[in-house]
């Protein structure tokens, strides 16, 4: 039933979702209870799909109530705010940049994050303040900090909680920093995607804490992954729990060198060498084949240049603007041609990871892990003995 509308239009409904499709468990239904989604859900919203990020258009409370009521009961993402608050009108933004998450990934993430009584809580990413709402319902209100960059949202969050007779601390700041006032926390939940886990995260996490986050890569590919902290503070390592596609956190967000940059005022293919490759690139482009390339080739993304028919280019770039590649992909045939530019042969690394993870039996998300120190970032499968191999 996820992502599904539901007859009672209501909680009940949603909760008998959630719990037969295993995200609301017995200790969280309470809390679920007892602090509605409806009160964490502004008066204009647009809702999204539960397997993708496409949102449908707005939807008014003041204008059609019962449409709003069926968005906010669904299992589905509802966006917020586009563009940092910059769009205007009801149509829809360029980005979405605050949303009240799917309930099944909030009631997901909560069981991952495994609390206890007693237990403090650093939440990095408030949105409408649900997710806070929820930990203050379990855990006390003095147990829940959360912190949040946009004034606005924070703002929001606060007069939801109110409205809902709760008030853990709603800070804003940037949520890299952590919040070093209410040091040392047991458990750090971010509510935003990551690239990189700040030390800070690490450094106020008490010995054998938890690290909760949703961990992508430059190239593409997200995760969930559920770090223990180390004693001293300075290493994290844990593996990932489950897919999932969150907004990015605001400092961590890249920027990409305009295109034209790569064939310096050249036409292409330029200096660009040509090859031909068998691996179709359609097969480098799901989910996970994208976080696991990314793993082992760093500092690279793409894009897809498409035309009729299904054919498309796939280009590669490398983010210091030094090297380049283009796949050309034609439905039916089994061969691709290739052009690379640079020190970097980029699609070559882009198919020795692919391989790489062809060849160990295509695992999935569960197989993954990810340590944290001062060396940087590692992505391992199985162990943390056994990392993806770096191809760049």
């Amino acid at each position: 039933m996820s992502g599904e509308t539901h007859e009672e239009a209501g909680p009940q409904g949603l909760a008998s979702a959630l719990v037969a499709g295993g995200a609301l468990s017995s200790d969280w239904l309470p809390s679920f209870n007892a602090v509605p989604r409806e009160l964490f859900v502004p008066d204009r919203i647009w809702p999204g799909i539960a397997d993708g990020t496409r949102q449908n258009p707005v939807v008014y409370r003041s204008q059609d109530p019962e449409a709003w009521r069926r968005a906010v009961y669904s299992d589905i993402p509802l966006t917020t705010q586009w563009d940092d608050g910059d769009h205007q009108g009801d149509g829809l933004g360029t980005t979405p940049s605050s949303s009240n998450s799917m309930p099944t990934m909030v009631f997901s993430m909560l069981q991952d994050l495994d609390v206890r009584p007693g237990d403090k809580v650093l939440e990095v990413g408030a949105g409408t303040g649900w997710n806070a709402g929820l930990l203050a319902h379990r855990l006390g209100d003095l147990n829940v900090v959360s912190v949040e960059y946009d004034p606005d949202v924070a703002r929001g969050a606060r007069e939801n909680l109110d409205r809902a007779g709760l008030a853990p601390t709603v800070v804003e700041g940037d949520g890299r920093q952590g919040w070093p006032q209410g040091a040392p926390f047991n458990r750090i939940i971010a509510t935003c995607s990551l690239l990189e886990i700040p030390p800070a995260w690490l450094t106020q996490t008490a010995p054998g804490g938890t690290i909760l986050a949703p961990f992508g890569t430059e190239y593409g590919g997200e995760q969930i992954v559920r770090l223990t902290v180390n004693e001293d503070g300075t290493s994290a390592s844990g593996r990932f729990t489950r897919s999932s596609a969150f907004m990015r956190l605001r400092q961590q967000r890249t920027d990409r060198p305009p295109f034209e940059d790569y064939l310096r005022g050249k036409d292409w293919p330029a200096d660009g060498v040509r090859s031909t490759s068998a691996l179709a690139p359609p097969d480098t482009g799901g989910w996970l084949e994208q976080f696991v390339i990314g793993a082992a080739v760093p500092g690279a993304f793409w894009r897809a240049e498409r035309y009729e028919d299904g054919a498309y280019t796939l280009w590669l770039y490398s983010r210091d603007t030094e090297s380049w590649a283009s796949v050309d992909y034609v439905r039916g045939r089994t061969e691709y041609e290739v052009h690379q530019s640079g020190p970097r042969a980029l699609w070559d690394e882009v198919e020795a990871a692919w391989r790489w993870w062809d060849e160990h039996g295509r695992p999935g998300f569960d197989r993954f892990g990810l340590t944290v120190g001062p060396e940087g970032h590692t992505v391992w499968l199985d162990s943390p003995g056994t990392p993806v191999p770096l191809r760049a």
